[in-house]
């Protein structure tokens, strides 16, 4: 067997964090970045794991045996990825036993982006591993890692999408989502780690009376995607933070980190961590260096 390799992209969701879980309508975009899945034989009905980190350093190496797959043995103490990986490959088993009929494989995962970001290392695993095998990758998601689901299709689009759930089943479709002011926009890492899964439940622990607050958020969404100008978007985004801000009950990143910034900071996925989007009318990389955060893209360097 050849290598057989395969690509996903990376994500950003733009408006509808948490709230997506519920139904509401989120623009997501896909980023420049993402991850690689290369596959080839291997014996010994193993699969020999190495992954990379995006300077070429290996994050993770292990050797799993089918069996373990198959009977779903996460109890390794000294590896929650491994653990995690195993979840992952028994849910595939499930979807498509027939891969586990081969000798062996050696598998190479190689991200472009580097692994802390939260730009999606598992949710580009996933959806690779879905085209791998050929199974739905969505359902892959709900039944080993949880979550929306947005993240996947960000993986498979190389557009803008507006994604929402209906019935527990993902709907996306592209839009035309090209801001004539995206100099105005930049992404800042907050070198925070945020767990989506503890994120999640958090929200879940909280929220009340959702229906009101998705009609708000969709309106938001496509109002979004309808501006014209980054004054007005900046308008959206703040509209968004306060009502999330709400929904809650923490003080926007804004409030928190950056008060005396000269235009509107969004938070991006899970609230404190990760990325977030910054919108002003000058280049805000000085303003984040001095606040000790010195990792600051612009929107053409981000985003697909």
């Amino acid at each position: 067997m050849e290598t057989q390799t395969f690509y996903s992209n990376g994500k950003l969701l733009i408006t509808g964090e948490y709230v997506v879980l519920d139904g509401a309508k989120a623009l997501a975009l896909p980023t420049k970045f993402g991850q690689s899945l290369a596959v080839k034989s291997g014996n010994n009905h193993q699969i020999k794991w190495t992954s990379f980190d995006s300077d070429k350093s290996i994050w993770f190496e292990d050797v799993i045996s089918f069996e373990e797959i198959k009977i779903k043995s996460t109890n390794d103490k000294n590896s929650a990825v491994k653990n995690t990986l195993i979840e992952i490959l028994h849910q595939a088993f499930i979807q498509n036993a027939s891969f586990l009929e081969k000798e062996g494989y050696e598998i190479e995962t190689h991200l472009t982006f580097p692994r802390l970001w939260g730009l999606g290392t598992s949710s580009t695993l996933i959806n690779s591993i879905g085209d791998w095998l050929n199974i739905d990758a969505f359902e892959l998601l709900q039944k080993s890692f949880g979550g929306s689901g947005y993240d996947i299709a960000c993986a498979k689009s190389n557009s803008p999408i507006v994604y929402h759930l209906e019935n527990e089943n993902p709907h996306f479709k592209s839009i035309h989502f090209n801001p004539s002011f995206k100099e105005n926009i930049h992404f800042v890492y907050l070198n925070q780690k945020q767990s989506s899964k503890l994120a999640i439940a958090n929200y879940m622990s909280k929220h009340h009376h959702v229906n009101a607050v998705i009609s708000k958020i969709n309106t938001i969404t496509y109002d979004t995607i309808d501006c014209k100008e980054g004054k007005e978007f900046a308008k959206q985004m703040e509209k968004h933070e306060i009502i999330m801000s709400d929904v809650l009950e923490i003080e926007t990143i804004q409030e928190k980190l950056f008060p005396d910034f000269k235009g509107v900071i969004k938070s991006l996925g899970a609230w404190g961590g990760d990325f977030v989007m910054a919108i002003s009318k000058d280049n805000p990389t000085a303003y984040f260096k001095e606040k000790g955060y010195s990792v600051v893209l612009s929107y053409e360097e981000m985003i697909l």
